[in-house]
């Protein structure tokens, strides 16, 4: 894996939680709008369509660069419409590419010849 596709996957990676974060922030303001006085939906509403595009925006980035399958690339699609599939994206993200650091190294060190 070369630098950019690990910068590809690292900022997929950084950006899945928050937008995880706030994607559950505007459900939770979704239902306080419906229950109380409080609507905190127009705020929350674009904290999170600014992380959602730019969590498309890095996957697209991360597809083109890793060269995932269709399937990968529509589970990390689909990850970030589920109000919690952010964390999941984030974990299978940081194993992916702790995966691919010591593949790296065993190819530099000639354990492997790929």
């Amino acid at each position: 894996m070369d630098i950019k596709t690990a910068s590809a996957l690292r900022r997929l990676r950084l950006v899945s939680g928050p937008e995880a974060i706030s994607f559950l922030l505007l459900l939770v303001c979704s239902v306080l709008k419906r229950t109380t006085d409080f609507n905190a939906v127009p705020v929350m509403g674009a904290v999170h369509g600014f992380l959602f595009v730019l969590y498309v925006i890095f996957w697209a980035d991360a597809w083109n660069r890793a060269k995932w399958s269709l399937g990968t690339a529509a589970f990390y699609f689909v990850m970030s419409v589920l109000p919690t599939g952010g964390f999941f994206a984030e974990r299978r993200l940081k194993r992916e590419a702790e995966d691919a650091v010591i593949a790296s190294r065993a190819r530099k060190e000639g354990v492997v010849n790929a």
